[in-house]
């Protein structure tokens, strides 16, 4: 028997998406596209879980003479419209909810918690899921932190390749490079 799967959708907010803060092209595609998976294929999970930046005063993570490594422009302003979940994900109806990021960078979404205080793991344990599928933005950076730490934590972990895009191609292969090399699936949706 196959354990429970969980759908791990990773920081779909407009912060993140044209005319955002720190925008990835394509990022609306990938928005619309993960509501149009999630709504037809739901039942393929045990639950569903979105992850948010959601930055308070996260120190150093912001800059304003960023270097696009490890301090960014200001981002997922807590309490902002685009830091809530984008316009797309309208009906998504998420079985939880996870913030992220409030007073430190917050790349992966193991590292923030619910409105009851838990953790993602703790979320993802609780409804006995051994697996997880992750999509989202972006590839090169929060969707590749979740999944590592989603196999770290000893979940079977998918990243489904086409609902996710990287910042730019070169980190998305050195992104997917990782990723493989520390045991999680690279899938495209249509085939899983």
């Amino acid at each position: 028997m196959t354990a429970p799967r969980a759908l791990v959708v990773v920081d779909v907010q407009p912060t993140f998406c044209e005319g955002g803060e720190l925008a990835v092209e394509g990022g609306n595609k990938v928005a619309e596209d993960v509501a149009a998976y999630v709504a037809a294929h739901r039942d393929r999970y045990e639950l569903v879980v979105t992850t948010q930046d959601w930055h308070i005063d996260p120190g150093e993570h912001f800059s304003d003479d960023p270097d696009y490594v490890d301090s960014w422009p200001p981002h997922g302003l807590a309490g902002t419209p685009n830091a809530e979940l984008h316009p797309a994900l309208a009906g998504l109806a998420p079985d939880a909810a996870v913030r992220k990021g409030q007073y430190a960078h917050g790349y992966s979404g193991f590292e923030g918690t619910d409105d009851d205080g838990r953790s993602l793991e703790q979320v993802l344990r609780d409804a006995g899921v051994g697996a997880v599928d992750v999509v989202g933005l972006v590839e090169s950076h929060c969707v590749k932190h979740t999944s590592l730490d989603a196999v770290g934590a000893g979940f079977a972990t998918r990243v489904l390749t086409d609902l996710t895009i990287p910042v730019s191609p070169e980190q998305g292969e050195q992104a997917r490079a990782q990723l493989t090399a520390a045991g999680v699936e690279l899938a495209d949706s249509t085939a899983v």
